[in-house]
């Protein structure tokens, strides 16, 4: 999406020593399937590429999950579209959560509920705070 931090160059850079899993909306769910590579994208849900590779299932193996967002806070709370579809699948994922944004995504005030799934770390092009590190 237009709003969102462009992983693509990342994912081509690292994908032939990396295994990928890229999200496909299925209804009012998101599964993830492997990605192999650019040639077997197709425009999905909402005009997002989304890979037709094979399906994914084992998500207690996945180590780290690079995780979009409308906003985030210094607490690593995520706001999302409110469609609850990372909302579902995160809680599936034992493995270290990254928030990607850009630093104008970044505010102290996004609303939470108990059951929200914390990011272990948020990463920004700038760090607004003026902290000596990024978030």
């Amino acid at each position: 999406m237009k709003d969102e931090v462009d992983t693509h160059a990342f994912i081509e850079k690292w994908r032939k020593e990396k295994q990928f899993l890229l999200p496909v909306v299925k209804g009012e769910t998101l599964e993830l399937r492997i990605y192999t590579g650019p040639e077997q994208l197709k425009t999905g849900a909402f005009g997002i590429h989304e890979p037709e590779g094979p399906l994914f299932e084992n998500y207690e193996t996945i180590d780290l999950a690079i995780i979009p967002g409308i906003a985030f806070n210094r607490s690593g709370c995520r706001l999302g579209r409110g469609k609850g579809y990372y909302d579902r699948l995160l809680p599936l994922i034992s493995g270290t959560k990254i928030g990607v944004c850009f630093s104008f995504q970044l505010t102290e005030d996004i609303p939470t509920e108990p059951c929200d799934i914390v990011m272990d770390e948020v990463i920004c092009d700038r760090n607004p705070f003026n902290e000596t590190q990024y978030l």
